[in-house]
């Protein structure tokens, strides 16, 4: 009896949810933005409430999608929340591979998270660009969905599985001023907050060499954790 194997189709490309042909390996938004410097656990910012989004279309807006983008890719991340460039607003920006290898890449404005409790919850390691070089095992739901809308005020819905669920929670998170840190226990936090005083100078070096290969003018870092933790 001859056996055939299942064929692997080619990867897909994700643009806000909708499958797209060809999409370059670094987001165009990269191109036109600025590297900023990514707030740290304890700065104010975090750990409030977001403001909702009223004005769509606006030169601001697209503005701080493309710096979130650029500031996302300098420090290797996968997903970015406004708070953590300084900006109280409802925005979060994602760009990963899933997997499956199928990339996921947009932006969600105004997000409502909505977590798939029956899911089948999954512990992995996690971490956070706020609290550079720390990773800590936390559980999660494993599916999760996000309604909001893009920066021009158009609907967008996205549900995920897997990495692509923990990245839409743990961003949509950061926008009620809640850290992945806040979810875990005492000693997991201190733990933490141990790694990262070990890897934040290595870390915050590594971004600057890459926003510099970025051909972006790499942002300012104080020598000591920004937030004071």
């Amino acid at each position: 009896m001859a056996w055939t194997r299942t064929r692997r189709s080619k990867p897909v490309t994700y643009l806000l949810g909708e499958p797209v042909e060809e999409y370059p390996a670094i987001a165009p938004e990269v191109e036109r933005g600025r590297v900023l410097r990514i707030t740290e656990i304890g700065e104010p910012v975090l750990h409030t409430p977001a403001r909702t989004v009223e004005e769509f279309s606006t030169p601001e807006l697209a503005r701080l999608i493309d710096d979130m983008f650029a500031t996302m890719e300098s420090a290797q991340g996968v997903g970015l929340a406004a708070p953590q460039v300084g900006v109280d607003l409802r925005v979060f920006v994602y760009d990963l591979t899933d997997a499956a290898g199928d990339r996921h890449v947009g932006h969600v404005v105004n997000p409502v998270l909505e977590m798939d409790l029956d899911a089948e919850p999954a512990t992995e390691e996690e971490g956070c660009l706020s609290v550079p070089g720390a990773y800590e095992p936390l559980e999660r739901p494993g599916r999760a969905s996000v309604r909001g809308v893009d920066q021009h005020g158009a609907p967008v819905q996205l549900s995920g599985a897997g990495y692509l669920a923990r990245c839409f929670i743990h961003e949509s998170q950061h926008l009620d001023g809640t850290l992945y840190w806040d979810h875990l226990s005492p000693d997991l936090q201190t733990d933490a907050l141990k790694q990262r005083d070990e890897e934040r100078a290595h870390i915050v070096a590594e971004r600057r060499e890459i926003a510099i290969e970025l051909d972006k003018t790499p942002p300012d870092y104080p020598e000591k954790p920004a937030g004071g933790r």
